[in-house]
């Protein structure tokens, strides 16, 4: 069945336009309230005489509000209770859904997205992406009309005063008991997202001092050149505070980039591999990276005798690939990172501090534990393309892509991908050399823009 409403990462769009508006939100809480009641009755999960249970987290989006009562009417018409969490970040809602035997957790946010954006996720009651099947169960529902039970079992709504607490816990017992921060100063950007009240705590708490940066949301300013998609600025909040280390998070703080003193930034392959390197790998164990991730990496895992995987770009496919395998440690280079020995879900304060337990477990700066990675040259060019242009099937850009590839001659890549939320066609080639490199993402390019002018 294919996907109407559900990208790789829950509902998302343009608040006020489908699917992003009020009645629809109402409409899908209704769905997945239905949709969850008659899966924990197939499955005998849920006591008899109890109502099912749902947790609704949110960043700081301005429309968070609206989304949030929506999705509260669309549970409650379900019969489904809701607590309510207020801002916290995704992983944060994946946690406390586990911890509090829920049947499944809400999250309402764009991530790394501007404020106009925002969309709805789900967590299945293990904290983990919903599968596949019910996901299609939802949208087969949406396709009905919504109802509503009566008075007598309407699902009722509270809030959870704890929420924060609980979960910057949950974040300081993943690092090593017999570590601490004290002596460091870091810089931490939270985006003016969903970790602002959290991740400068959690850091402080195990001693470090910290210069927070994008802790004053006004609902608007998500994302708004602070944050793990612009660099700039925690590379500025490093060298202006002079600081040992920087750490910005993203919107919804599932997303992770770092700085050093010298404001030198280090993206999720990077820190992936910081990571691995202060773990020890079994036989058959590994690391899964997607398409993007960089070959400098990978052949830097393979130099230490750590096997890799490609899974799709996304991190819902860095986990099905890591189920699969029974491996613990994946990532992306836009920075979600998996440690699955210590949450169910990317997290970016989590990924942090492993990055953190390595380098104070080996007394080593990232600089350092990152001496003999190479990362390698990538340019990406992205092509607008018409609705269902054949691009695979088109002999000039297939045969543009075999020269670059014959060119690069194992020393390179070349990937052709078509964006998930746009009409794009994503041109990468990474290799050795940064002026071939150049050369052949253009070549590329060019190929695939002639082939549509001429479509």
């Amino acid at each position: 069945m294919s996907r109407k409403y559900f990208g790789t990462d829950g509902v998302r769009g343009l608040v006020g336009q489908l699917p992003i508006t009020p009645e629809f939100v109402m409409r899908l809480g209704y769905a997945a309230g239905t949709v969850l009641v008659a899966d924990d009755l197939r499955h005998g999960t849920l006591p008899e005489g109890e109502r099912p249970a749902v947790l609704i987290g949110k960043d700081t989006r301005v429309s968070g509000y609206l989304l949030e009562a929506a999705l509260e009417a669309g549970f409650a018409a379900a019969g489904v209770d809701v607590m309510l969490c207020g801002p916290l970040p995704t992983p944060a809602v994946a946690y406390l859904t586990r911890a509090l035997r829920l049947q499944a957790g809400v999250v309402i946010s764009a991530s790394h997205n501007p404020f106009h954006d925002n969309g709805i996720k789900f967590f299945s009651a293990q904290g983990s992406k919903l599968p596949d099947a019910l996901e299609q169960e939802i949208e087969a529902r949406l396709e009905q009309p919504m109802g509503c039970l009566d008075s007598a079992r309407l699902g009722r709504a509270r809030r959870i005063d704890d929420a924060r607490g609980r979960y910057i816990e949950f974040c300081k017992s993943t690092f090593p008991n017999e570590l601490d921060l004290r002596g460091m100063k870091i810089a931490v950007d939270c985006a003016h997202g969903a970790a602002y009240q959290v991740a400068p705590a959690v850091f402080h708490e195990l001693g470090a001092e910290v210069v927070a940066v994008g802790v004053a949301p006004n609902g608007l300013n998500i994302n708004d050149g602070v944050g793990a998609t612009a660099g700039e600025s925690l590379r500025r909040a490093v060298l202006e505070s002079r600081a040992d280390l920087g750490i910005a998070l993203d919107g919804d703080a599932d997303r992770l980039l770092m700085a050093d003193a010298e404001g030198h930034l280090y993206d999720g392959d990077q820190l992936l591999y910081v990571i691995a390197g202060h773990r020890s790998f079994a036989e058959g164990d590994g690391v899964v990276g997607t398409l993007m991730s960089n070959l400098g990496f990978e052949h830097a895992l393979g130099r230490r005798g750590i096997a890799f995987e490609r899974a799709r770009v996304g991190d819902r496919y860095v986990l099905e690939t890591l189920g699969e395998r029974g491996w613990l440690l994946g990532g992306e280079n836009s920075g979600h990172i998996i440690c699955l020995d210590k949450h169910t879900t990317g997290d970016g304060i989590v990924a942090a501090l492993q990055v953190l337990s390595a380098l104070r477990g080996q007394r080593l700066t990232l600089a350092e534990a990152c001496a003999d990675l190479t990362m390698y040259p990538q340019r990406l060019i992205n092509v607008r393309l018409p609705q269902g242009f054949a691009w695979r099937e088109h002999s000039g850009i297939q045969a543009a892509s075999q020269a670059a590839e014959a060119a690069l001659d194992g020393r390179g890549r070349v990937l052709l991908r078509p964006s998930g939320t746009e009409p794009l066609l994503r041109i990468m080639v990474e290799g050795e050399a940064r002026e071939e490199v150049q050369h052949w993402a253009e070549h590329v390019a060019a190929a695939v823009r002639h082939a549509v002018a001429a479509n």
